[in-house]
């Protein structure tokens, strides 16, 4: 804790030096959301097309040093929190270790990872150990057989045995993400917020986005403040939780004595949280993404592979704060602004 501390002090002297990560719209960009690969060992039918997908050559994904050095020179300017994400990431070797060295950078104090949870019973211990906080896992039914439909994998009961395996090591709360679908899983909602109750999780309500096909998601989207309601009327008052700084995009509630909470992310509906946006995505194979739902992003990997600087990272960083849009504009999208594959951009 006290190197910890110390680790920090030098990073905030560091930070002297160079300008604090901020966009045209004077938001501090502090977090970053980090894929490390695109694979995946799940289908999901939001995610990944059923057609199939072409895979990164593994010779354009970033190393874990390359990355390292991008997480070290943007703490420099104000990066504290990272996600590690994919595809899911716990596929891809060495994760642990990347972890306790994502855990060494000064400045880096916030390190979080989003997971289908498969072989989270597997890493769970150890990426506790290495520095990892907090997980997401996402879980999109309680029934195993819509489970498997919508992840088109039969593995739901490992899924369950990593969110036990997560909880006894000691991540708390843990988050879980149910992106919502009507006619798939919305009518499960209330028995997910009932989980609350007993439980020290928080579970997350996600819209339906556009990705793959057009015409599928305009039939299963489905707004949370239905679901909102539903909520209210089988389990009472949803009280509305004390946001933080790092608190992410949800909007989060807790049910009258309820040991977890229920939050709601509206990316659709109610894009409140852009004017407060501060993160960026870095996909696998170098590129980062200061927007989700725009395709405008800034390559850093062929510098890193042509001996850059470090201000040559520095002023790459710059270019993504200028490109940085002041909302994503999904009230105003058509087909063609649709997400092709969300497990090509990172989760």
């Amino acid at each position: 804790m006290i190197e910890k501390a110390v680790d920090l002090k030098m990073a905030q002297q560091e930070q002297q030096e160079f300008s604090i990560l901020k966009d045209n719209f004077n938001r501090k960009i502090s977090y970053m959301r980090i894929s490390i690969t695109d694979r995946c060992n799940l289908r999901c039918t939001y995610c990944m097309p059923a057609w199939g997908f072409e895979w990164m050559d593994r010779n354009s994904l970033l190393t874990y040093d390359e990355i390292l050095r991008m997480v070290s020179v943007a703490a420099k300017r104000g990066l504290y929190k990272v996600r590690v994400t994919g595809g899911e990431p716990l596929v891809r070797d060495g994760v642990v270790d990347f972890v306790a060295g994502l855990n060494a950078i000064p400045g880096i104090t916030e390190i979080a990872l989003t997971t289908n949870a498969v072989l989270l019973k597997k890493y769970a211990q150890g990426l506790k150990n290495a520095g990892m906080q907090r997980v997401n896992i996402s879980l999109d039914s309680l029934d195993p057989k819509k489970f498997e439909e919508v992840t088109r994998g039969h593995v739901f009961w490992k899924v369950w045995e990593g969110i036990e395996e997560a909880e006894r090591v000691g991540f708390s709360p843990l988050k879980i993400n149910v992106v919502l679908q009507k006619g798939v899983n919305d009518m499960e909602a209330v028995d997910f917020a009932k989980m609350t109750i007993d439980k020290p999780y928080d579970i997350r309500f996600i819209e339906y986005m556009p990705v793959n096909d057009y015409e599928d998601w305009k039939s299963k989207y489905i707004p949370v403040a239905e679901i909102k309601e539903r909520i209210s009327k089988e389990l009472g008052e949803l009280i509305p939780v004390e946001e933080t700084e790092s608190a992410g995009p949800a909007k989060n509630f807790r049910l009258d004595g309820a040991k977890g909470g229920v939050g709601f992310i509206t990316a659709i509906s109610d894009n409140h949280f852009c004017e407060k946006c501060n993160r960026v995505r870095l996909t696998a194979d170098g590129k980062i993404r200061p927007c989700l739902f725009s395709a405008i992003e800034v390559d850093f990997l062929e510098a890193l592979r042509s001996n850059c600087s470090d201000e040559d990272i520095d002023s790459l960083y710059d270019q993504v704060l200028g490109i940085k849009p002041q909302a994503h504009e999904l009230d105003k999208f058509s087909e063609e602004k649709m997400l092709k594959a969300m497990v090509n951009i990172g989760g």
